[in-house]
C-alpha cells in the first residue's frame, strides 16, 4: 500500500486564500467526476466542514503535534481509501508552527508536507504586489530544500495588465502559475465565515459558498496541472491506519454510545467513531437542539466540542434532554465532554439553564484561550488513569466558573487545575485527538461496558 497521489496548499500567511482554493479545487474536481479526499492540517474543526460539502466525503485532520507523526500517512492512507487523489490544506503561513519549536516537530504545513513527501501549491494573495511577488516566492521555494513548490496560484488580481506583470514575475523565478483569480466581492462573506461558522451551521449558506469556490476554481485554475503535480508524488509505501488494531480488543455486548452531534456540537474527529465502532460499539447520533431522549439503551455518552454558545436558547428550550442527560450522568455512566461538551453539562450557559450535571455556569469571556496543552490527569476517570499525560488542544472564548471541581481533569504549566471528574464524568476545555490517543477509547469503553453489566 502506498500514499496517494497528493497535493498541499499552503500560503505565506493566513488570510491569502487557502481556504478558498483548497475547498474550491475539492469541489471542482469532485463535478469533474474525480473522487478527492480532504484534509486539513491542525486542529481545525470549521474547514473541514466545509471539505466535507465540497468532495462528499468527510473532511480529516492531520495535526503531528497531537498525534503521532509516524501515524500521519497511515492516516491518509486511510482517510484517501478509494479516493484517486488527496488535498491537504495548510495552516497559517507555510513555515509557521508552535512558536520557537524545532521545524521538524512543530506542527507545520511544511513539516506535514515533508512527512508525506507531498508537492507544495502556494496560493499568494497578490494586492498590492507586481514585479515582488518574485522574490516572496523565491524565499519560499529556497528556504527549506527538503520541500518542493511546485505551483503558484495567485489570487485577488485586479486587472489583466495586474495579471501579465505577476506571471512573469513567477517566470522569472521558475515556479508555474497553475491558476488566476480574480477580486470577487460576492466571495468575502463566505470566506470570512467559513472562519466563524461550521458548515452545519450556515446550511444551505455554506452549499452556496462552496459551489461558488468550486466555480471560481474550475474556470480560472490548471485543474489537470494540479492533478498532474499530485500525481508527480513519489509512491511512498504507507501501512494503512486501522482503528480496529489500534483501539485493540473490542468488547462484547455491542453497547450503544451517543454521541452530540447537530448545529451545535461540530468539532469532532471521524476517527472517533470509527474507534468507538471498532472497539464493540454501536455509536448513534442525537442532536441537543432537537431529540428530546437518548437513544434507546445507551450506555455511554460522548459530547464533542462545537458552538452550543451560538445555540443557547434551542438548547435550554430542551427540557426533556437536558433532564435525561443529567439523571444519566447521575447514574454513574461514562460521559464524555470535550469544551463544548463542558458547556451543555455546566449549570447555567450565558444565563440559560442547561443540564445541570456540573456545579459550574459558564458564560462568553473576554478573551481566546487557544494554544497546544501538555496536560496531566488529576484523577482516575473512564477517560484517564491519574498522572497519565496526554497532549491536547485549548481553544475557546467562554469561562466556566469555577475553573474546575473537587476532583479537576487536567493541570498544566501556568494554569490552575481545570475539568471536571465526578462520577463517570469527565468534562474539560481540552480537545484531544482520538487518533494520537486510542488507548483512552478503548479505557472508556471498557468503562461502558463494565458499568453496565455491574
Amino acid at each position: 500500500m502506498t500514499l496517494p497521489p497528493r497535493v498541499v496548499i499552503a500560503a505565506p500567511s493566513s488570510g491569502s486564500g487557502k481556504t478558498t482554493v483548497a475547498t474550491g479545487l475539492l469541489g471542482a474536481l469532485a463535478a469533474r467526476g474525480i473522487t478527492v479526499a480532504p484534509f486539513k492540517v491542525g486542529p481545525d474543526y470549521v474547514d473541514p466542514g466545509y471539505h466535507a460539502l465540497a468532495a462528499g466525503r468527510p473532511g480529516r485532520n492531520l495535526d503531528p503535534v497531537l498525534v503521532d507523526p509516524a501515524t500521519l500517512p497511515g492516516l491518509v492512507v486511510h482517510g484517501a481509501r478509494g479516493a484517486e487523489l488527496a488535498v491537504v490544506e495548510g495552516v497559517m503561513g507555510l513555515f509557521d508552527g508552535r512558536i520557537a519549536s524545532d521545524p521538524d516537530t512543530d506542527g507545520s504545513t511544511a513539516h506535514v508536507a515533508r512527512m508525506l513527501g507531498a508537492p507544495v501549491v502556494l496560493v499568494v494573495d497578490a494586492r498590492g504586489q507586481s514585479r515582488s511577488v518574485a522574490a516572496l516566492l523565491a524565499g519560499f521555494r529556497d528556504f527549506d530544500p527538503r520541500l518542493r513548490v511546485g505551483g503558484v496560484v495567485l489570487n485577488r488580481v485586479g486587472t489583466t495588465r495586474h495579471a501579465d506583470v505577476l506571471r512573469a514575475a513567477c517566470e522569472e523565478v521558475g515556479l508555474p502559475v497553475l491558476g488566476v483569480l480574480p477580486r470577487r466581492a460576492e466571495l468575502a462573506v463566505p470566506s470570512r465565515h467559513l472562519g466563524l461558522v461550521t458548515a452545519a451551521e450556515h446550511g444551505g449558506e455554506a452549499r452556496a459558498a462552496v459551489d461558488a469556490m468550486a466555480a471560481l476554481v474550475a474556470e480560472h485554475v490548471d485543474l489537470d496541472a494540479v492533478a498532474a503535480l499530485a500525481h508527480s508524488a513519489p509512491a511512498t509505501p504507507a501501512v494503512a491506519w486501522d482503528p480496529a488494531v489500534a483501539v485493540g480488543e473490542p468488547v462484547a455486548g455491542a453497547p450503544v454510545v451517543a454521541v452530540a452531534g447537530g448545529s451545535a456540537f461540530t468539532f469532532g474527529y471521524p476517527e472517533h467513531a470509527e474507534l468507538l465502532a471498532a472497539g464493540g460499539a454501536r455509536v448513534v447520533t442525537v442532536d441537543p437542539v432537537h431529540d428530546e431522549a437518548l437513544p434507546a439503551g445507551t450506555a455511554g455518552l460522548v459530547l464533542p466540542g462545537g458552538f452550543p454558545e451560538e445555540h443557547v436558547e434551542a438548547l435550554s428550550a430542551n427540557a426533556p434532554l437536558r433532564a435525561a442527560v443529567r439523571a444519566f450522568a447521575a447514574s454513574g455512566a461514562p460521559v464524555h465532554a470535550e469544551c463544548g461538551g463542558l458547556l451543555y453539562l455546566s449549570r447555567s450557559l450565558d444565563g440559560a439553564p442547561m443540564c445541570g450535571v456540573l456545579d459550574a455556569d459558564a458564560a462568553m469571556g473576554p478573551r481566546l484561550s487557544l494554544g497546544y496543552r501538555t496536560a496531566t490527569a488529576c484523577a482516575d476517570s473512564p477517560f484517564a488513569a491519574a498522572g497519565e499525560t496526554v497532549t491536547g488542544h485549548e481553544f475557546h472564548r467562554t469561562v466556566a466558573v469555577p475553573r474546575a471541581g473537587a476532583a479537576a481533569a487536567w493541570r498544566w504549566d501556568g494554569a490552575e487545575p481545570e475539568g471536571f471528574v465526578a462520577g463517570g464524568v469527565h468534562a474539560s476545555y481540552l480537545h484531544t485527538h482520538p487518533a494520537g490517543r486510542p488507548g483512552g477509547v478503548a479505557r472508556w469503553l471498557r468503562h461502558v461496558t463494565d458499568r453496565r453489566s455491574s
